[in-house]
C-alpha cells in the first residue's frame, strides 16, 4: 500500500537515478565509483531505502553534480518529516484510516509504543473506542462512520493473538484516570487492560505518576519493527525512518521503560484506577 512517505521516497530515488544516468554509468559502475555495494544503489534508486545526508552528498559528488546536493538534502528533510494531515485522511471518514492500520499492524512483527493520555487503540474496548471516535469526528468535522471505524479497530486487535508477534506498550498512569465515555465504559476498559497482562504477545508497562523520570516526552509514539516511527499530533501523523530518529526514539522508549512497572505492580495501578472510577 502506497503512502505519502513511500511516494516521497520513490520520488527521491527517481531523482538519484536521473543523476546517475547523466554520468553514463550503470548501477554497478556507479556503485564502484562510490565504493558501495551495488544493492545499496539499487535500493536507493527504487525507493526501498531512505538515504542519509552523507549518502546524498556522496551521490552528488560521484555524479559530478555537487550543485545538486542542496536539492537532494531538501528532499530528504521533507521526507524525514513526512506528514499525513488528519483532515485529508479523514475526508472519507475514520473507517478507511482504521483499515489502513489493520494492514500495517498485520505486516508488523514487533512494536514498541508509548501513550501518555489515552489507552492505545490496540487495547481499546468497543465502547471506549466508540466514544473516542465520535468525539474526534465532531472535533475534525469529518464524516461520522463511527460503527464501521470501531469494527475496523477491533479487527486490528486480531494481531494480539498471532504467534510470533510482540507488542511492548507503555502507558502513562494518568491515561488510566482520564474517564472516557462514563464510569461503566472506563471500568470495562480497565478490566480489559488487566486481561492483557500475561499474554505471550503483549508486554504492558505502566509509568507511575510518582516515577523518577529520566525523560519527559511530550507526545506518544510507535516504533514499527525498529524501522519506522509514527507520531500522532492533533492535526497530523508524522513518520520517520532515519537512523538518527530511530535511535532517538528508541532511547526515549528505553528510559520510559526503565521507569515503568509491569506484571503485578501494573495490575495494582490499574486496580487503583478502577476503584477510583467506581467511587466517582
Amino acid at each position: 500500500m502506497s503512502t505519502d512517505f513511500q511516494s516521497g521516497r520513490e520520488a527521491l530515488g527517481a531523482r538519484l537515478g536521473e543523476l546517475r544516468a547523466e554520468t553514463g554509468l550503470n548501477g554497478k559502475e556507479f556503485a564502484e565509483r562510490l565504493g558501495w555495494q551495488r544493492s545499496k544503489v539499487s535500493r536507493l534508486q527504487n525507493g526501498r531505502q531512505t538515504a542519509s545526508t552523507a549518502d546524498l552528498e556522496a551521490w552528488a559528488r560521484a555524479a559530478d553534480r555537487p550543485d545538486a546536493a542542496a536539492d537532494l538534502l531538501a528532499r530528504l528533510r521533507g521526507l524525514e518529516s513526512q506528514q499525513r494531515h488528519w483532515r485529508r485522511q479523514l475526508a472519507a471518514g475514520d473507517a478507511p484510516v482504521q483499515d489502513r492500520y489493520v494492514m500495517e499492524y498485520r505486516r508488523t512483527t514487533t512494536m514498541r509504543g508509548y501513550e501518555p493520555t489515552v489507552v492505545p487503540g490496540l487495547f481499546q474496548t468497543p465502547d471506549y473506542a466508540r466514544h473516542l471516535m465520535a468525539q474526534n469526528a465532531e472535533l475534525m468535522c469529518s464524516p461520522r462512520d463511527t460503527e464501521a471505524a470501531v469494527q475496523a479497530r477491533m479487527r486490528r486487535q486480531e494481531v494480539l493473538y498471532e504467534a510470533g508477534k510482540l507488542f511492548r506498550v507503555l502507558v502513562w498512569e494518568g491515561a488510566l484516570h482520564a474517564v472516557v465515555g462514563g464510569r461503566q465504559v472506563m471500568a470495562g476498559q480497565l478490566d480489559r487492560l488487566v486481561g492483557l497482562i500475561g499474554m505471550s504477545t503483549v508486554e504492558l508497562g505502566v509509568v507511575p505518576l510518582g516515577a523518577l523520570m529520566r525523560v519527559t516526552p511530550k507526545h506518544g509514539f510507535w516504533i514499527f519493527d525498529e524501522q519506522r516511527v509514527v507520531v500522532e499530533t492533533i492535526n497530523t501523523e508524522l513518520q520517520y525512518d532515519s537512523a538518527d530518529d530511530l535511535a532517538l526514539y528508541g532511547r526515549v522508549w528505553d528510559r520510559l521503560h526503565a521507569a515503568a512497572v509491569s506484571g503485578p505492580q501494573a495490575h495494582r495501578l490499574i486496580a487503583r484506577a478502577r476503584a477510583m472510577v467506581a467511587a466517582v
